[in-house]
């Protein structure tokens, strides 16, 4: 069922923007372009692609919403960290060895070799 609905989603969404970049720009929308600069014009009819895109956006939002209804009853009441059957934090802390003389450890503090020179006074 969800493969279903999510097919149709990608198809509705496909659609959806090939209509869209279909249709004639009307401008006014950034304020650039294609108005006529008549405020008390109002708008003009829908036309059949401009119905087409609303039906379109809400077909694409019913199946978002769908979903959505979907995967929240397909969820598990449980976390991810719930379901390994492991605890969430280590009952003892753990500090681990690192092996001596591989160069991830200071030197000593008898080693002066890396001590920046005494200051000349």
């Amino acid at each position: 069922m969800q493969n279903v609905v999510l097919i149709v989603h990608l198809l509705l969404a496909l659609t959806l923007i090939g209509v869209v970049l279909v249709q004639r720009s009307e401008g006014g929308g950034l304020g650039i372009g294609g108005g006529d600069g008549n405020a008390s014009a109002g708008r003009p009819p829908l036309t059949a692609m401009a119905k087409l895109t609303w039906v379109l956006a809400a077909a694409f939002i019913a199946t978002s919403l769908t979903l959505t209804v979907i995967a929240a009853q397909q969820s598990a009441t449980s976390s991810v960290l719930d379901r390994l059957g492991t605890p969430t934090a280590p009952t003892e802390p753990t500090v681990p060895s690192l092996p001596l003389g591989d160069g991830l450890l200071p030197p000593p503090v008898a080693d002066d070799t890396l001590a920046p020179p005494p200051a000349d006074d």
